[in-house]
């Protein structure tokens, strides 16, 4: 596959909305691409394939030697991407016929290429490119694609299209490195299915539903464990012989950021649990924990300022033992025993929480927020732990969301289906301007919570009451009242509020609300439940 081939998947996977239409999309490029090409290709729509040594920055100068600098910095703060800017403005020259490479010799020519011949090969490529061409090189190269394709979709198309089972195609995933040869040779029937041995690889988590009140009614407690939902991100730790990774609940390895946990994984098991910043046994806040995430390296200092522990939910695998298909009670059982038998450090255990009604549960889920939890998981007594989403085995009771009614400041275009519509919103409350008066200060941006017809409402409204525009961002006038929902807020260092938000996204579109009535920042001070700072 050529690199003018994968611009155009990615160009219809851009303008393709539905995830059926998106799978069909996949589907036709796995039976019709040769190798290694597909599996290269694949890698990159899935963020698997990563190159350190062309960065965004020699783009940039690349552009800006072949164009004008001043000319390519304002289209950059119009258009608001870098890659979609150097594709448009990159001048064509004549003369050029050279056919567009394929994936692998890019692949192959960026990792044997001197650093100091780089800026060459690279521009050479884009000289034989078209615009779209050309934009899908940068993507490759640069990462950050964001043509709406998550590694599980990717995943499911090859499933679709080969036959054989997601789950399967799970558990080879992370143990079968790009361009995924012996997966496509087994999917084709050219081989047995490929055996990871002891590698750590990664097996797809299990998830609850959002409890409604028609289950809850249904629900019979002696059948039912409950334990705390706490506040931090899940994750699956894997040891054995084969090696020790972190992996996050959508299967990303997160072990460089964690090096103390992965230190105490001496172990050859699979554990289910949840990822946090404890603190003298005290659960910090989620606040705490991102400062830790999204790094690629944690040093001694942070490690000792946000220490980090896992709170183990469920065991897995002991050893070589596949327990998934055992009840729930059964693993819960194995897991105690386990814990008691290895004590590792930085773990310990989710503790059950014993009760004998509906009632007595909804009291406990009431004290949720006052003791700084999300709320409460239930679990079937009986339920083995399948992949996915399986309804009427686990549910998740979350403690009901805060509200405030906040101004729409600036709006930004989405990727993906949304890449069209102004759907990313931030927002503001008033405060005191320090000369009588009161000014709107942003406090947190939003991307969910409404239809597609208030988003289609808000795009229009957006549209028609710009006052200024900075790249792919537009001010608004300040006449929008949204109510925001969200889970929770802290003090932070990092936001020119003081104060950050947990999962904001809007409940409501208040056109009967004037701007000038929306809460005020000491409002939402209020709310806020830790009054340690973040930095």
């Amino acid at each position: 596959m050529s690199v003018a081939a994968f611009a155009e998947l990615l160009e219809r996977l851009v303008f393709t909305p539905g995830r059926n239409a998106k799978l069909a999309l996949l589907r036709d490029w796995f039976a019709t691409q040769p190798d290694p090409e597909r599996g290269i290709g694949l890698a990159a729509l899935t963020e698997e394939l990563v190159f350190s040594v062309a960065k965004p920055a020699m783009i940039r100068d690349l552009a800006a030697g072949r164009t004008d600098p001043v000319l390519l910095a304002l289209s950059h703060d119009y258009v608001g991407d870098l890659a979609e800017t150097v594709a448009l403005i990159w001048p064509e020259r004549q003369g050029v016929n050279a056919p567009p490479p394929l994936l692998s010799e890019v692949v192959e020519a960026l990792e044997v290429t001197p650093k100091a011949e780089l800026p060459t090969l690279i521009a050479g490529w884009l000289d034989t490119l078209d615009s779209s061409g050309r934009l899908a090189l940068i993507k490759l190269i640069t990462g950050g694609l964001r043509v709406g394709v998550s590694g599980r979709l990717a995943r499911v198309a090859l499933a679709e299209w080969s036959g054989q089972p997601v789950e399967a195609l799970e558990e080879l995933w992370h143990g079968i490195p790009p361009p995924y040869g012996p997966i496509f040779d087994w999917l084709e029937g050219r081989a047995p299915m490929p055996d990871p041995r002891d590698a750590p690889v990664f097996r797809p988590l299990m998830l609850a539903h959002p409890l409604e009140d028609k289950d809850l009614a249904a629900l019979d407690p002696a059948a039912w464990r409950a334990e705390w939902k706490w506040d931090g991100i899940r994750v699956q730790l894997t040891a054995g012989p084969g090696g020790r990774r972190i992996w996050s609940r959508g299967g990303e390895d997160v072990s460089a950021a964690f090096p103390e946990i992965l230190a105490a994984m001496d172990f050859h098991a699979v554990l289910d649990g949840e990822l946090l910043v404890i603190r003298d046994g005290a659960v910090a806040p989620f606040a705490d924990l991102q400062q830790r995430l999204n790094r690629k390296t944690a040093g001694p200092k942070l490690q000792k300022d946000h220490p980090a522990g896992v709170r183990l939910y469920d065991l897995l695998f002991d050893g070589g033992e596949d327990l998934r298909p055992l009840p729930f009670d059964a693993r819960r059982a194995r897991l105690e025993a386990w814990v008691e038998r290895h004590a590792p450090p930085r773990m310990d255990l989710s503790a059950q929480i014993a009760f004998a009604s509906v009632a007595q549960l909804g009291e406990v889920r009431d004290g949720a927020r006052a003791a700084s939890i999300e709320g409460l998981m239930l679990k079937r007594a009986d339920s083995a732990y399948v992949a996915g989403r399986q309804k009427g085995l686990w549910w998740k009771w979350k403690r009901d969301p805060l509200s405030i009614d906040a101004v729409l400041m600036y709006a930004q275009r989405g990727h993906g289906k949304r890449s069209s519509f102004y759907s990313d919103y931030t927002f503001g409350l008033w405060r005191p301007d320090g000369e009588g008066g009161e000014e709107l200060v942003p406090i947190g941006k939003a991307y969910s919570g409404y239809t597609d017809e208030e988003l289609g409402w808000l795009d229009r409204w957006i549209r028609n009451h710009t006052t200024g525009r900075f790249g792919p961002v537009r001010e608004v006038e300040k006449a929008l009242v949204l109510e925001v929902i969200f889970d929770a807020a802290q003090l932070s260092g990092r936001h020119k509020s003081g104060v950050a938000l947990r999962f904001p996204r809007i409940a409501r579109i208040r056109t009967d609300k004037p701007a000038s009535e929306a809460d005020r920042l000491e409002n939402l001070m209020a709310y806020v439940e830790s009054r340690e700072a973040v930095d």
